[in-house]
């Protein structure tokens, strides 16, 4: 029996069950998207098959304590693919060894939505490369132990799709593909139940397309059509495609938008049960064709509704997932300086098993979006909309004492749900500071910058930068004047990555040199210490200071007690640990943590462990 039987043997039976639940006993249709697999694995290269084995040998690998990933648009960062591998030395130099490139597929000019509408799964933007050059940038980053994220935007296609050229043309199986209709009945039922992505920029859920005469579903832009995947021819093909990125070397699968995938008039047309099915299906295949492969699941949906997408620990659906709430909640508290609202997240997070890992970061390529928990934090008399704008109005510099410098997003006045974009350092305050000359706030932005990022690396999972980050980069305002970006803010911190101010990265006194220093020591700890393990056992301790936030960590021997002070004025607390502790920042040991006194927006890392 081959590789691949023994493989499909293991996982055809729940495969056949997914299948005719969702498509009916299509056994003709099951043995294509068999054959496909068979296909897929034939041809895969030896190398990437030697990487399988070596994974599938340490099934954990990515849940340790020395991932530390960075996300990155090619054509920002360095060009073009080809400039991302002549930079690879950078990029090890900052200690990454996760790499996201986002979207980077073919897609037309002006009306890709940042890459998210591709026209053809199996070619590369011309103006970043060729699918060669995405094989050779993969091949020398595994060579350098760092794996490949990325994009798969699987909910719909660009208009400008073969299946779309053809739809619009009249081609019945190309309809088929997506959701067409003759009139505005069956769409307009839909919107009675459907909630509006973009009601600002791209309201409703659906297009007249006027060379098809029919109006087609979607649920983003006008420019993306909603894929129909009660169809599986689509699913089919769509998992191919998928597959045909994992033989140029990808490993781990972001699955774009991917709530969204399962449509049901009368629904929202979100988180419905069909998703998980096909989820699972997809991570099957993967585990079939290429089992070194992780899926990562974009799914910004309140938590109730993330935790779902890792499916169970027999039946896994995404490897991965977002910390989505918590990156919102982080931004809550930098501007509340009210720690109980992350502290309540936190404490959820840290009930789940240990074997789901999320992605943490504190900026990405999107806006942030308000989605915190509004019942929590209404027993503290707030209420959501206009706590909303505070906090809109907080990271514009809208409030009196906030140096921190941002831009709504898809700004609805309506519902006061507008979202907002910045950059991490600009956020902080730096960019304020420096434009004002004013030293004493250069400090606490960087402060601020620097406990933010410690912070992410004392969670549990995989920490990510935004390019960029790493050395403290400001807004790009230049986007005003690019007609093709103008009207999305999400540009303001999507701006080329400044190699000029990189060159500064090894000035000791420089914004750059120290936030990039920080990093640099931060993640070196992480690395060399068990208790940052995503094995290890969590908690919160409440200190009676609603400025301070105060995490625990146990793992094989090693306890961590982390500090972090959300203020920008100096705070002292108190706990009940009595061990000996040393402090991993400067070395300094002392008895118990009785009186622990932190700097402005400090931070302090403790660790007791046996023999140290």
């Amino acid at each position: 029996m081959t590789e691949f039987e023994k493989r499909l043997n293991t996982y055809y039976d729940e495969l056949k069950w997914h299948y005719f639940s969702l498509y009916g006993e299509d056994q003709g249709a099951l043995d294509y998207f068999c054959g496909m697999l068979e296909k897929a694995h034939k041809e895969r290269s030896a190398t990437l098959k030697k990487w399988d084995r070596k994974r599938t040998a340490e099934p954990g690998w990515y849940k340790d304590n020395k991932r530390f990933g960075m996300l990155m648009y090619a054509d920002c960062f360095a060009g073009s693919l080809k400039g991302v591998r002549e930079h690879l030395p950078y990029i090890r130099e900052t200690g990454i060894n996760y790499l996201h490139l986002m979207p980077i597929l073919k897609s037309p000019e002006g009306r890709s939505d940042g890459g998210y509408a591709v026209s053809d799964f199996r070619a590369v933007e011309p103006k970043l490369g060729d699918m060669e050059d995405l094989s050779e940038l993969a091949k020398e980053c595994h060579e350098e132990g760092i794996s490949v994220c990325l994009d798969f935007v699987m909910n719909h296609t660009s208009e400008d799709h073969e299946w779309a050229v053809r739809a619009r043309q009249g081609d019945p199986e190309a309809q088929s593909r997506y959701f067409f209709y003759d009139d505005w009945s069956i769409p307009n039922e839909y919107e009675k139940y459907v909630p509006q992505v973009f009601p600002t920029t791209a309201p409703g859920n659906f297009t007249w397309c006027e060379e098809a005469g029919k109006v087609v579903m979607t649920t983003f832009y006008p420019y993306q059509w909603d894929l129909n995947y009660r169809n599986p021819v689509v699913f089919n093909d769509m998992t191919e495609n998928m597959l045909y990125l994992c033989n140029r070397g990808v490993d781990i699968v972001r699955l774009d938008a991917t709530p969204y995938i399962w449509k049901t008039l009368g629904t929202n047309c979100r988180n419905l049960p069909e998703v998980h099915a096909l989820v699972r299906m997809m991570h099957i295949a993967a585990d079939i064709v290429c089992p070194g492969t992780l899926l990562l699941g974009e799914v910004v949906m309140e938590p109730r509704e993330v935790v779902p997408y890792f499916g169970s620990v027999e039946k896994p659906e995404c490897h991965l997932l977002y910390n989505v709430t918590t990156m919102a909640s982080i931004w809550h508290t930098v501007a509340t300086k009210d720690v109980r609202l992350l502290a309540d997240q936190l404490d959820k997070v840290f009930a789940l098993p240990k074997e789901y890992v999320f992605l943490n970061y504190l900026r990405c390529h999107d806006d942030i979006g308000w989605g915190l928990d509004y019942n929590f934090l209404k027993a503290f008399g707030v209420e959501e909309v206009s706590h909303k704008k505070y906090l809109n109005d907080f990271f514009r510099g809208y409030v009196f004492g906030s140096e921190a410098r941002g831009e709504l997003y898809n700004d609805d006045p309506r519902l006061g749900d507008a979202r907002l974009c910045g950059t991490t350092a600009s956020l902080c305050g730096i960019e304020a500071a420096e434009y004002e000359q004013d030293e004493a706030k250069l400090e606490k932005g960087i402060a601020l910058d620097i406990m933010l990022h410690a912070f992410l690396f004392t969670l549990s999972g995989i920490p990510v930068l935004y390019s960029g980050d790493e050395i403290g980069q400001l807004n790009d305002y230049t986007y005003h004047k690019d007609p093709l970006k103008r009207d999305d803010s999400r540009y303001l911190h999507r701006g080329s990555f400044s190699w000029t101010d990189a060159k500064k990265r090894t000035g000791k006194g420089t914004r750059e040199g120290r936030i990039f220093a920080a990093i640099k020591k931060l993640q070196g700890i992480r690395a060399g210490y068990d208790v940052f393990d995503s094995a290890a056992d969590t908690w919160i301790i409440n200190v009676w200071n609603n400025a301070v936030l105060v995490t625990g960590r146990y793992y094989k021997g090693e306890k961590l007690i982390a500090f972090y002070n959300f203020s920008p004025e100096p705070q002292t607390v108190h706990t009940a640990e009595n061990e000996s502790f040393t402090d991993l920042l400067s070395g300094k040991v002392q008895s118990g943590l009785q009186d622990v006194e932190l700097e402005p927006y400090g931070f302090r890392w403790m660790i007791s462990k046996r023999n140290l």
